[in-house]
């Protein structure tokens, strides 16, 4: 990298600035934009290069939610709850469950996903609970129904959307986080 500074490069920033929403405009997002955080996504680094993750993405209002109410349940929360913020696209990261690296290479994809969605001037957040969901027979056969053959595990949600809300503040960064031998 030379003499290049880590703070002039637009990935940094996008990581030093990026924070989840937790409040979204209904507005939809753009189909262009959904497909450049996705292929975001297909960038992200993998165990021996395997790929293994797939992601599934939810622009249909009624499963959308659908999925919410479900994860409401799982998360023990009143059935009136958003757990997705009002977000209207929800991006489901899955990874084949007999790759050894799966839950390692499904994490890289949600980073992908969230700094690439702060670069499109989207809001986004991980949002937990997909491995439930998708142990869910139902969740198995959806899977089946989009042609998606194999055993995969939800890995995590990633809500896109316009925020309603001011861009939270970063938390200071802890000392002691970092070793040099």
């Amino acid at each position: 990298m030379g003499n290049v500074s880590m703070n002039s490069m637009p990935a940094f920033a996008a990581m030093k600035e990026r924070r989840s929403i937790r409040k979204y405009k209904s507005d939809m997002v753009p189909k262009e934009l959904i497909d450049q955080v996705l292929e975001a996504g297909l960038y992200a680094a993998s165990g021996r290069g395997q790929q293994c993750v797939i992601t599934i993405a939810v622009t249909d209002r009624k499963m959308r939610d659908k999925l919410s109410k479900i994860n409401a349940k799982i998360a023990g929360m009143p059935e009136s709850s958003d757990p997705f913020y009002g977000a209207p696209v929800v991006l489901i990261v899955l990874a084949d469950k007999n790759w050894p690296t799966h839950v390692y290479d499904g994490s890289l994809v949600m980073g992908n996903l969230m700094l690439a969605a702060y670069e499109a001037g989207l809001g986004s957040c991980w949002i937990h609970r997909a491995k439930e969901e998708f142990e869910m027979p139902e969740y198995q056969e959806l899977l089946k129904e989009l042609g998606i053959e194999g055993e995969y595990e939800g890995i995590g949600h990633c809500i896109l959307g316009y925020a309603d809300c001011e861009l939270p503040a970063a938390a200071p960064r802890k000392e002691n986080r970092i070793y040099y031998i």
